[in-house]
Parts: C-alpha cells; sequence; structure tokens
C-alpha cells in the first residue's frame, strides 16, 4: 500500500482575491492548510515581472478585477517589458504621457488586413508584419506592393508575391516579406487616383543631415522630396529645400507632365512646385522653384492643417474647420456644385470656401465627391450621385454638403471613383463596414447591384482598425490603437438636434433627437412604391442596413426577411446575410 500524502506545514497558499480585503475573517487556519498570503505581500517588483508574462489582452483583463490590479496592471514597468518582449528591437521609448504602455499597445495591434475583391476566397487575410515597425501610422497601396509608416518614421517597402488568376490575369496575393525603404519620413504620396496602375512613383517627404557648407560648423537638417519608382525601391530623384523650412504633408495633383507638389509647413502655409514626372527616370540635374500656393497668398490669415487631393481638386482642411476648394476642371466642378457659374478656367488656383454648419475634423476627396465629417460627428456628403455613392438613398446630385442623417460618428471615411465606405463603431464597441454606391466588381461585398445608401457589408472588420482604402483588385484595413488618440466628438447642442421641437411647443413635447419618425415614414412610403413583392422585401433589407442598429440585430432582421421570402410562394432569396 502506498503511503498516504501528508500537506507540509510550511507549505502556504496564495490568496488570489482582492487583495483590499483583507485576510480571511478570523484569522483561523483551515484544516490541512496554511494561513492564506496576499498577493499585496509581494514585492511589486515581482508581480509586475509576473503579470508581464501574460498576453495584452489578459494584462487589460486583469486589470479590470479590482483597485490593486488596476494599478499594478497599469504600471509603466510591466509595460516596459511588454514592449520589450514585443518589440525586442525597439530602442526608444516613444512619445507621449505613458510612452511604454503607448509603444505595447501600438505594436501589439499593428495590422495590414486586405479582402481581394476577385477569386472564391472572401475572407480577410493579413499581410506580413515588420519587426522593426512601430506601429502603423499611415499605408498606400500602389500598383504592385504596398508601402507603410510607422510612428518613428521608417517606411517600409512590402513586397507582395504575384499569382496568376483564372482569368489569366496577375493579381497580387498577399504581401510575403518586407525592406526599410527609408528613415526619417514625416509623409508619403503617388498619383492621387483611384486606379494604382498609375502609381508609378512615390514621393517621400523626409528629413536629412546635410553636411556644413564652407565657412559654417556642424550639419543641418534638412527637409527633402525623395523620389522611388513603386517597382524596385530605388530612388530616382531628390530635391532639397531650405534649413528654414519645415513641411509635415505632402500631396499631388495634376497629370503626369505637370504634377504639382503641394506641401504644407508645420506654420498652415502651403507651398507648390512643378514637376514633370515623365523625365524623372532621366540622369540629370534641374531646378524646380518653390512658390506659395494662393490659398495661402489670398488668404494669409488661415492656417491648413490638413490637405485631401484628387488629380484635377485640392481640399484644404483649417485649424478652425472650415473647408476651401480649389477644382481645376470644368466637368469635375460641374459635378461638385452642379453648376459652371463661378468657374473660372484662367484662375484654377482661387480657393472656394464650403458653406458648413460646424467645425470640420477630417475628410475624404473621391473623383467627383467628398465626404466631410464635423466635430459632432456627423457626416456630410457633396458630389455626383451617379451611383448612389453619397449615401442619400436617392441618385440626385448635391451641389452643396448634405447630411447623411442615419450614420453618425465615424471612425475612418473613404471616397472612391464612384462609390464610398464608412467605418464605425457599434455600441458594443464592435466595428462594422458600410458601403454605397456602384458594387460592380465586387467592391461592395454582398451588395453586387449596389445600393444607393449605406448598407453593411459582408466583411469581418478587425477590432482595432482604423483606416481603410479600396482599389480596383482589394480593400485594405490598417490596424493600429493609439491610446493617446482619444475620441474628439462632441454632443450635439439640444438646440441643434435635427426633429428636436423648439421650447415654443412646450417643455413636455416628446422629443425626437435622430429624427427617427420623419426617417420611418420615408421608408413606408419607399417600400409602398415597390410594385413586387420581392422588390419590397429588397427594399426592406436596403432600410435595415440604413438603420442605426446593432450587428447583432441587423444580422436578425436580414435572416428573417430571407426565410419571408423564401416561404412567400417560391420567391428566390434576395443577397446572402453577413457573418455575425
Amino acid at each position: 500500500m502506498g503511503e498516504k500524502a501528508v500537506p507540509s506545514p510550511s507549505r502556504r497558499r496564495v490568496k488570489r482575491s482582492c487583495p483590499s480585503c483583507g485576510p480571511d475573517p478570523g484569522g483561523e487556519e483551515k484544516k490541512g492548510r496554511g494561513n492564506p498570503i496576499s498577493v499585496q505581500l509581494f514585492p511589486p517588483e515581482l508581480v509586475e515581472h509576473i503579470i508581464s508574462f501574460l498576453p495584452v489582452r489578459d494584462v487589460v483583463a486583469l486589470g479590470q478585477t479590482c483597485h490593486y490590479f488596476h494599478e499594478v496592471c497599469d504600471a509603466e514597468g510591466v509595460w516596459r517589458r511588454i514592449c520589450r518582449r514585443l518589440s525586442p528591437r525597439l530602442r526608444e521609448q516613444g512619445s507621449g504621457v505613458r510612452p511604454w504602455k503607448r509603444a505595447a499597445i501600438l505594436n501589439y495591434t499593428k495590422g495590414l488586413y486586405f479582402q481581394a475583391f476577385g477569386g472564391r476566397r472572401r475572407c480577410l487575410s493579413k499581410s506580413v508584419a515588420p519587426l522593426l515597425a512601430h506601429g502603423y501610422r499611415r499605408f498606400l497601396p500602389t500598383k504592385d506592393h504596398v508601402f507603410i509608416l510607422d510612428y518613428t518614421g521608417t517606411l517600409f517597402f512590402l513586397k507582395n508575391a504575384l499569382v496568376s488568376s483564372t482569368l489569366g490575369q496577375i493579381q497580387w496575393k498577399r504581401a510575403c516579406r518586407y525592406v526599410v525603404l527609408c528613415r526619417g519620413a514625416k509623409d508619403f504620396a503617388s498619383d492621387p487616383r483611384c486606379d494604382t496602375v498609375y502609381r508609378k512613383y512615390l514621393y517621400v517627404l523626409a528629413t536629412r543631415e546635410q553636411p556644413a557648407v564652407v565657412g559654417t560648423t556642424g550639419s543641418r537638417a534638412c527637409d527633402c522630396v525623395e523620389v522611388y519608382l513603386q517597382s524596385s525601391g530605388q530612388r530616382v530623384f531628390k530635391m532639397t529645400f531650405h534649413h528654414s523650412m519645415s513641411f509635415k504633408q505632402i500631396v499631388l495633383v495634376g497629370q503626369e507632365n505637370q504634377r504639382a507638389l503641394l506641401l504644407l509647413t508645420e506654420e498652415g502655409k502651403i507651398y507648390s512646385l512643378v514637376v514633370n514626372e515623365t523625365q524623372l527616370d532621366q540622369p540629370r540635374s534641374y531646378t524646380v522653384q518653390l512658390a506659395l500656393r494662393k490659398v495661402s497668398r489670398c488668404l494669409p490669415h488661415l492656417r491648413v492643417t490638413h490637405m485631401a487631393s484628387n488629380q484635377s481638386s485640392t481640399l484644404y482642411i483649417t485649424d478652425q474647420g472650415g473647408v476651401y476648394f480649389e477644382v481645376h476642371t470644368p466637368g469635375v466642378y460641374r459635378d461638385l456644385f452642379g453648376t459652371l457659374q463661378a468657374f473660372d478656367p484662367l484662375d484654377q488656383q482661387m480657393p472656394l470656401a464650403l458653406s458648413l454648419p460646424a467645425k470640420i475634423l477630417f475628410c475624404a476627396l473621391g473623383y467627383n465627391h467628398l465626404g466631410l465629417v464635423d466635430e459632432f460627428g456627423r457626416i456630410f456628403m457633396q458630389g455626383n450621385n451617379r451611383y448612389g455613392q453619397l449615401g442619400t438613398g436617392d441618385k440626385m446630385d448635391r451641389g452643396e454638403p448634405t447630411q447623411v442623417h442615419y450614420l453618425q460618428r465615424p471612425i475612418a471615411l473613404w471616397c472612391g471613383l464612384n462609390h464610398s465606405l464608412v467605418l464605425s463603431q457599434g455600441s458594443d464597441f464592435s466595428k462594422e463596414l458600410l458601403g454605397c454606391g456602384c458594387g460592380a466588381g465586387g467592391r461592395l461585398p454582398g451588395w453586387p447591384k449596389g445600393s444607393a445608401s449605406f448598407v453593411k457589408l459582408h466583411v469581418k472588420v478587425p477590432l482595432c482598425a482604423c483606416s481603410l482604402c479600396s482599389t480596383r483588385e482589394c480593400l485594405y484595413m490598417l490596424s493600429s490603437h493609439d491610446i493617446e488618440h482619444h475620441p474628439t466628438y462632441r454632443d450635439l447642442p439640444a438646440s441643434r438636434v435635427v426633429g428636436t421641437p423648439e421650447p415654443s411647443l412646450g417643455a413636455g413635447a416628446p422629443q425626437d433627437p435622430g429624427g427617427a419618425a420623419r426617417a420611418c415614414e420615408e421608408y413606408l412610403s419607399q417600400i409602398h412604391s415597390c410594385p413586387t413583392l420581392q422588390d419590397r422585401m429588397e427594399k426592406m433589407k436596403e432600410i435595415v442596413g440604413w438603420m442605426p442598429l446593432m450587428a447583432a440585430q441587423k444580422d436578425f432582421f436580414w435572416e428573417a426577411l430571407d426565410m419571408l421570402q423564401r416561404a412567400a410562394g417560391g420567391v428566390g432569396p434576395g443577397p446572402s446575410t453577413p457573418e455575425s
């Protein structure tokens, strides 16, 4: 017979409950066990060291259990060890109030996801993640590859694996390897057209140390623009500016033979220079002239904070939330404003002010339509609406900013050639992708016929997605969470909420802050105008996509409508419901 194991009197049990609760009442020993020991009796360095081995998700969950673990899990020492484990090559702390925690979460959540429109595989894939990257700040797909800028100014060149499709065309499969293109980068840009086939060159705004000139001591840091071939990453051109000029953003506008580079200074002024892109590959040296753009010359009091551009127009956002436009072709001007009355072909740089009800935070600029998001989270669309790309529920052009009432507080907005995308977050913190406009080529997954209103797309959105981009072949989403980037939306004052009754109507009058009753009446009238049962079912599915419901609720309604449609006398089912 084996001997019975007897517990050692020196063995003690560690108490795992909240240490602030203190020891058990009475303090008496339990039979066969020693006195419990609180976790707070351990040295803080030991507890932090143990916690640092947990996954980031578990560290965050443990910090929500009690006050003691919240303080321990939020200590910089824990996040310093986690950061060094996630990014062992990261030497600097980074920046911000909580540098180690910010750096650890940036590297834990970084990722570039894509979903190809063609082929049988209709799910998100993840590209290779450069170990040297300190989070992801910006990305740009080109004809063959993808470029990513991190938070330390390193620009990565993600090389894609090319495979042959069933139709004999070449399409990229995934970013399979990467190299460092350059360091010290501030911003980068390429051909602003939506089709990546035109993006032959990559323009990089960077800071470089220049050797000292004769009569001076020491080197100086100067901003420069370096031009690289996107296919090979070879630098073909470089222009250096005076050390007194410091820029923070670069965009391109115009044709290849007269490409205008717009540079935004730290002080909010805009300079421009013209480059003939067709001659960049020729080995010769010449001087280009840097001139102050007309928007900064005619309106010197304006301080521009952000620029956006396409091939024939440029949009400026000021620090006061104002929006100014440059339109260079009559066709785009007519699409955006509905008239050619104020268009001057001899003065294409004249800035036009848009009339807006509130401060604009960010924007998206397509070929002939645009989207604006104000400080209250409202979305305004303007321009050509031939394919329903404004999301207003119809296909009528809008010559001035028009609010999309059923969408609010987006995370990101993107306008393409003839469709628009919105990245939004639900009340349960889940993210979803909404789209409207033309659905040809699979650019609106789940809605091949397109939609004149924003509908939920059949895409599984990453939890920390923060920006997106769509090309002819693929949908991209960038994931990177910055703890210092807090939501900047304000609550809309009651007097400005759509549908709120005036005070003169009586304080006890029922309120409709979102104009929901009026919207439901409009939805019923649209359903009533449909001639057949199948058309009414399809219209109802679109309306469910418009409503500000949670993802699970929308999935429930879509599935229920499909069941009713299948049971209604052999009527074929509509679009398949998205995955929960």
